[in-house]
């Protein structure tokens, strides 16, 4: 399934099926609370309780996150007892992707949180986000 620019018509085909995919995928990077998960699932597995204690999040809003993580495809999950453990899928194409996000903020600069559309204060956001996610850091503990 191919991303990059091809030539012909980009809503028939294989095209558009790589595009809905590659939609689908940013979509589930696309909320916060998915995205801290994410990111301190790059620091090892966790189970529901400890994602709670480190980002701050409610434990039905890590849970809902992590289903839908879950459903598509970037986490894995396995039984410890009677606990659930959870990791990324893929850890190292997940490194990447964010590594190259970091690197397309760094050159776009606050032009993606000024965006009268999805940035901080847009309308999709409905102003609840006072500051974007850092990529680069690590979550608080």
């Amino acid at each position: 399934m191919a991303m990059t620019p091809v030539k012909g018509d980009a809503s028939g085909g294989a095209e558009a099926s790589a595009l809905a995919a590659a939609s689908c995928l940013f979509h589930g990077f696309s909320d916060r609370s998915r995205l801290a998960i994410v990111q301190h699932l790059l620091l090892g597995e966790h189970r529901v309780v400890d994602l709670t204690g480190h980002l701050g999040l409610a434990q039905s809003t890590v849970s809902k996150h992590l289903a839908c993580l879950l459903d598509c495809g970037i986490v894995a999950v396995r039984a410890q007892g009677r606990a659930s453990v959870y990791s990324l899928a893929h850890p190292e194409a997940t490194l990447e992707l964010l590594a190259a996000a970091e690197r397309l903020l760094a050159l776009t600069g606050d032009a993606v949180t000024l965006c009268a559309t999805y940035g901080v204060t847009g309308p999709a956001l409905d102003g609840r986000l006072a500051h974007p996610p850092a990529l680069a850091e690590e979550p608080s503990r």
